[in-house]
């Protein structure tokens, strides 16, 4: 039957083996099995192919068999067959082929169509023959559900075990397994103290931000495992990161909590990639309290949950509340539409080389491209919000105070602390390297060399951290000298002088008005209407006027602008400002006048001058005077100097116009233009004083 299934034209076809493995441990440990697929080799030679016809695809070495995703060697395999390129297909089993029915029917389909034969440990078989193809496809069927049973047992197993908390898993940092398997803490004082301190900066700051720029200000770094290469399971100490604060916060264990479940796998319909998903909380399928000592309490970790859902950027509608930020708006983050109910956003913009807050709700005007709901002033606001304070905080000023000066004494012992322990750390690598190096034969210079080398890196390591411990110390001694210790107290005295004190930032302002406000809602009408809400749920409303605009705030005074229009018919613009100087008075943005200033300011009232005025009185410009009179327009100007025409200036440039004679001509010939009028004028003009005017 074997003989008949394999013809000549198989023969004269490449033969396929190919291996596979699911993981680098199987690999690595199960090297038997390994060894048995690659010896299938022999059984196609001696079905009577040459070895150079023979191909083996390891490729696949390592990798599951539940998808062809990743699978290059497997890929390669089936786009050979398909190619009509195969002859034999050989693997030990179907399981080493594929484990998931709809790979393995696609290769059974193409090799039926190739015709291409199929070989494992029991046989030969034929896809296109019937019986060979109901076989094959009940193996694969078992090979499907003998990963199935497995790993249904393998997870039973372990969810039986951690029902009991007894599950072993990798501990985050800051916990290991005594001798008993049980969880304590680190014994290492240093890692103790990087975590507790990394929870009581979150606790005072407020944000993931503010902790990791916290341990960049002052020099700390903090442990982080080592899960790969040849220094697995040790601690490194590194530069804290945004992302290792937000791994820690999350971390139920750290309240003592057993917790196991809390992720699921999903496959990416898309590419097939296998993803880890997080699950809500009261859907994880182990949680018992209290099975050992923790950080934080369960209480403590909800509220660190609260206040990280508040702080983060994309959280949909629900977004009311964000952290303190370094910007001058008191309300940000706090401030909440009055229309929709939506939190307002803050803009900035400059005033006076200052940024001024503006809070406007544009939520859904940014969904619907439609106008924004609410733009209010930030600076009235504020102002009101900062006296509000200064009239609830009087009583209590003292106290508040008081707890802010222990705040900073702790912080600047915890931060020494953590310095003096990583010192004491690297005193005892230092002593550890030089007993190692002493310890070494000297004639064997390669390993001194190394040791020497690992001696000096840690006296550097010291002498960085011993640098260190020395600046802390002396910040800290210069932070709490007995002046700026009572300097601390009378400020305790008067909670105005704390709040207005230039070295108060706007970020620690914005700290104490949360400690007393939850949230604040604005409505703008035709004032705006400001409600309170206080942390222990009573409410206060306030109306502050809507402030005129800057255009309006910069209008010069009526009263000025009176004196322009009583001056403007008579004097220049230039004559004006001399008048109003003269009285110091000043335009709506503070400035002396000038001309220009003047001409602006009666362009924009239509304020008439002086020209406006002449004219109106019948005055001419030159060429109308010598179109009249039948001269040309210099001989005007001549005379207009002269005295023998009246004229008027009219601006700042010294420009006339000219009163209309009438009847009274300076030449009696001007209107007849006899032909010696031309001689007669430029007789006349060469001598002014003999022209004498006609009785």
């Amino acid at each position: 039957m074997m003989d008949q299934k394999i013809t000549s034209d198989h023969l004269r076809k490449t033969a396929y083996l190919y291996i596979r493995q699911s993981s680098m441990k199987q690999v690595n440990e199960n090297k038997e099995s390994t060894q048995r697929q690659y010896a299938l080799k022999n059984m196609a030679l001696a079905l009577g192919w040459r070895l150079d016809q023979i191909i083996v695809i390891d490729d696949d070495l390592g990798l599951s068999g539940t998808s062809t995703q990743n699978r290059k060697g497997f890929q390669r395999l089936v786009a050979e067959v398909g190619l009509g390129q195969a002859g034999l297909v050989m693997g030990l089993e179907v399981s080493r082929l594929a484990r998931n029915n709809t790979d393995w029917h696609r290769l059974l389909e193409i090799c039926a169509l190739t015709d291409t034969i199929l070989l494992d440990e029991d046989g030969f078989y034929d896809p296109g023959f019937f019986n060979d193809r109901l076989l094959l496809g009940l193996k694969g069927a078992m090979s499907e559900a003998e990963i199935h049973f497995l790993r249904a047992r393998l997870q039973g197993g372990i969810l039986n075990k951690a029902k009991r908390g007894e599950l072993k898993m990798r501990l985050p940092v800051g916990f290991v397994y005594d001798d008993s398997d049980k969880i304590v803490i680190d014994p290492d004082q240093q890692v103790k103290e990087a975590v507790e301190h990394l929870f009581s900066t979150f606790k005072r700051a407020g944000s993931a931000y503010a902790v990791v720029k916290h341990f960049r200000e002052n020099n700390l770094e903090f442990p982080v495992h080592v899960w790969s290469g040849p220094h697995i399971g040790e601690i490194v100490w590194k530069l804290l990161y945004h992302h290792r604060v937000l791994q820690v916060l999350h971390n139920p264990r750290y309240t003592g909590t057993f917790v196991f479940g809390q992720t699921k796998t999903k496959k990416n319909p898309i590419d097939g990639k296998t993803q880890i998903q997080n699950i809500p909380q009261d859907q994880w399928k182990v949680v018992i309290p209290d099975v050992f000592e923790g950080y934080i309490s369960w209480e403590q970790y909800q509220k660190n949950e609260r206040q990280l859902a508040n702080n983060a950027a994309p959280q949909g509608e629900d977004r009311l509340c964000s952290p303190p930020r370094s910007g001058s708006a008191l309300i940000q983050g706090i401030v909440l539409c009055g229309k929709c109910g939506q939190r307002m956003t803050v803009h900035y913009h400059t005033r006076k080389g200052e940024l001024v807050p503006d809070y406007i709700c544009q939520r859904q005007a940014t969904k619907t491209a439609t106008k924004q709901c609410q733009f209010v002033l930030g600076e009235p606001v504020d102002d009101l919000i900062s006296k509000i304070l200064l009239e609830m905080v009087t009583p209590l000023n003292l106290d508040v105070s008081m707890k802010v000066f222990e705040e900073i004494q702790i912080r600047h012992e915890d931060l020494v602390r953590l310095h003096r322990t990583g010192l004491e750390r690297a005193r005892h690598e230092v002593e550890l390297a030089q007993i190692r190096f002493l310890r070494v034969n000297p004639d064997n210079r390669l390993v001194a060399d190394s040791l020497e080398s690992r001696w000096n890196e840690a006296l550097r390591i010291m002498t960085e951290l011993e640098d260190k411990y020395e600046r802390e110390i002396a910040e800290y001694k210069n932070d709490l000298t007995s002046e700026k210790i009572e300097d601390i107290r009378k400020l305790a005295e008067d909670f105005p002088a704390v709040w207005n004190n230039p070295r108060t930032s706007a970020k620690q302002r914005k700290q104490m008005v949360r400690l007393l406000i939850e949230d604040v809602t604005l409505l703008k009408t035709d004032v705006i209407h400001v409600k309170v809400r206080f942390k222990g749920g009573d409410s206060m409303e306030r109306c502050v006027p809507i402030p005129p605009v800057v255009w309006k705030i910069h209008l010069t005074s009526t009263e000025v602008m009176e004196q322009i229009r009583e001056m403007a018919p008579t004097k220049t613009n230039s004559e004006i400002a001399d008048k109003l100087n003269q009285q110091q008075l000043r335009s709506g943005t503070g400035l002396s006048f000038t001309g220009r200033r003047v001409k602006v300011l009666r362009k924009d009232y239509d304020i008439a001058g002086v020209y406006e005025n002449l004219r109106e009185q019948g005055f001419l410009t030159a060429e109308e005077l010598a179109d009249r009179i039948g001269v040309h327009s210099g001989t005007v100007k001549k005379w207009g100097k002269a005295g023998i025409l009246k004229s008027r200036p009219y601006n700042d440039r010294g420009m006339v116009l000219y009163e209309d004679p009438g009847e009274n001509l300076p030449i009696k010939w001007a209107k007849q233009r006899s032909p010696t009028w031309r001689s007669k004028m430029v007789n006349t003009t060469e001598s002014i004083e003999e022209v004498q005017y006609e009785v």
